[in-house]
């Protein structure tokens, strides 16, 4: 069954002087999915939220949110988005309790919804037994368990999280992807992040940015097979003749491991094993190990974001 697009962004773009901050992404997040958009600091992520949280406009591109057009009708699109920048919203000089009813009144909610739907978002984000604490008061962790809570109060279909885990100890980084994970069962996330970890624990799909620009889109399980250059290791029982090897157009480069034993780095070409085994069975070279490797999701990431910065 096919899902409905809650956030379609095509062709956004926002300039900073002569910086381009955001050159053409285009976004699509489904219903019940956590998109990570994932980038090195400065690439861009933080101005896209903001452009699709309407905090800041486009130059120029198109934004609906829930088929609502963000640019025409703001103020109907964002009843449908809950936002946590990178800096949690929060009054330190108020209670948890407190600061959530005054943003149940900002969201519109009537009177006779605000306790239900407060007391709803505080079970979710594990805010009950802090509720009458001061939140300048709350450790990080539950300030931006706060900052959350006040983003899905009124019950929005996108909820867009931008860093939630910068500056967190390593306890409360996962006690925040557990609610994340969570959050994906009832909302559509957007998660902004540089930590490619954080991605691969919370998110279906992932889109990463640089310099501005979307360099990948899809799955990491894509993400792996489609840019994770091909390797393999072999060992034969003497060494071989690798002068012999390097003629395959298959083959990018032979390494030698010592002890007869090479790593050999393809150019994406299929059947490339039949293509090893076929050229050792014509050299009479007896193969002990053919074993393939893949490239590391982190060697990929780092790939695709260099690449971009020397075409830049």
């Amino acid at each position: 069954m096919a899902r409905d697009v809650l956030v379609q962004a095509s062709n956004l773009h926002r300039h900073y002087g002569q910086h381009h901050a955001v050159a053409g992404v285009s976004i699509r997040l489904q219903q019940g999915e956590v998109l990570g958009l994932l980038g090195p600091n400065g690439a861009g992520k933080s101005t896209t939220m903001q452009i699709l949280t309407g905090n800041i406009s486009p130059a120029s591109g198109e934004i609906t949110i829930a088929g609502i057009d963000l640019l025409d009708d703001p103020r109907e699109a964002k009843k449908h988005i809950g936002y946590l920048p990178e800096q949690p919203p929060v009054y330190r000089d108020m209670t948890v309790l407190e600061y959530l009813r005054y943003c149940a009144k900002l969201h519109g909610l009537r009177s006779k919804n605000i306790i239900s739907a407060v007391d709803f978002a505080m079970q979710r984000c594990g805010l009950t037994d802090v509720g009458k604490r001061l939140i300048g008061n709350l450790s990080k962790g539950y300030q931006q368990r706060t900052g959350i809570a006040q983003a899905i109060l009124h019950q929005p279909s996108v909820v867009i999280l931008d860093e939630p885990t910068v500056g967190l100890d390593p306890i409360q980084i996962n006690q925040i992807r557990d609610l994340i994970r969570e959050l994906g069962s009832d909302h559509s996330v957007i998660l902004s992040t540089h930590i490619l970890p954080e991605v691969k624990i919370v998110c279906d799909r992932v889109q990463i940015i640089t310099q501005g620009k979307t360099v990948f889109e899809d799955t990491l399980e894509d993400l792996e097979r489609s840019h994770g250059d091909p390797v393999y290791l072999m060992g034969f029982e003497s060494e071989i003749d690798t002068q012999k090897l390097s003629t395959l157009e298959a083959i990018d480069e032979v390494e030698s491991l010592g002890f007869a034993r090479y790593k050999i780095h393809f150019n994406g070409q299929p059947h490339m094993a039949d293509t090893l085994c076929k050229l050792a069975f014509t050299e009479n070279w007896k193969i002990t190990e053919l074993t393939p490797q893949s490239s590391s999701l982190e060697s990929i990431f780092l790939d695709l974001v260099h690449q971009e910065g020397q075409t830049a």
